[in-house]
């Protein structure tokens, strides 16, 4: 017998019989699953940008941090790649800042330099993110890694916008931070010391001069060289250290112990020109010429 085959009208009665599309079709589903969620689109008004902005700097206002942070967020979601969104994701950046939300606003920070790198505000974008690493850096006791990660963002932004409002706050900074690093430094070097593990301890104190010679750490630094080295007999290193202790800290009290020292080994100061300590402050002498 031949195929026969049923008409598209009576094809889409079965269908829908079939899937439950008729009238009452959603109902079935239901009784089917009587626990099915049901998907209802979510409508957002449209909210003009400027409205949200200033809704943002009203939250600021009142220092809710987190909701000025919604707000512009909202703003860049909404407004994507206009201008509305480059200050949204800079306020994002402040806002974090202000909320002591520093991580959140060194991630809004670099999203708006790789988005906007030739922005003019790109050097507060990377003067947030400095100063977001800045305000982490923990006391000397503990891992300097907020340090150096500080340090690199305020070095990248004399660099790169040397010529900004937020330079000279930065190069103070820089200062400290690099205290700070010298200071950790010294506190490992004088923990070898005491335990006897001279080589070690050298090995800090070197690192201070040769890094962090323009910190308050570096005629401290000298001195424990000298005990280090009378400690292990090498006396021309410890004549040395002394020497150029003496020449550029002649007032110290750092010195005097130095010099005492070496009295009482019989030795007195001598400097070696070509010696690793000699051109390290030659070339700090340089630098600081050059700044000037």
């Amino acid at each position: 017998m031949p195929v026969t085959y049923p008409n598209r009208g009576a094809l889409a009665a079965v269908l829908l019989s079939v899937l439950g599309l008729g009238l009452g079709g959603c109902d079935a589903l239901d009784s089917i699953n009587p626990f099915a969620e049901k998907y209802k689109p979510e409508v957002i008004p449209d909210v003009p940008a400027d409205k949200l902005y200033s809704e943002g700097l009203a939250k600021m206002e009142d220092s809710d941090y987190e909701g000025a942070v919604k707000k512009f967020g909202d703003l860049d979601k909404q407004y994507s790649y206009s201008d509305w969104s480059r200050k949204a994701l800079l306020m994002t950046a402040y806002a974090n800042y202000e909320g002591q939300k520093y991580d959140d606003a060194i991630n809004a920070s670099k999203r708006y330099l790789q988005r906007h790198p030739a922005s003019k505000d790109a050097a507060y974008a990377q003067y947030l993110m400095a100063m977001s690493q800045y305000k982490q850096i923990p006391d000397v006791t503990r891992d300097q890694d907020r340090s150096e990660k500080a340090l690199v963002a305020l070095q990248e932004l004399v660099q790169r916008y040397p010529t900004s409002e937020y330079a000279s706050d930065a190069k103070a900074k820089i200062q400290i931070t690099r205290d700070q690093l010298a200071g950790k430094e010294m506190e490992v070097g004088r923990y070898y010391l005491q335990r006897r593990n001279f080589p070690a301890a050298i090995n800090r104190f070197r690192d201070v001069i040769s890094k962090y010679q323009t910190t308050r750490h570096t005629e401290e630094a000298l001195e424990r060289l000298v005990e280090a080295y009378m400690a292990l007999g090498i006396t021309q290193e410890a004549q040395n250290a002394a020497a150029v202790l003496g020449h550029n800290f002649p007032d110290s009290p750092w010195y005097k112990d130095a010099h005492a020292l070496l009295q009482n080994g019989g030795l007195e100061p001598r400097e070696e020109k070509s010696s690793w300590l000699s051109r390290a402050f030659s070339s700090v002498t340089g630098r600081t010429a050059a700044i000037q």
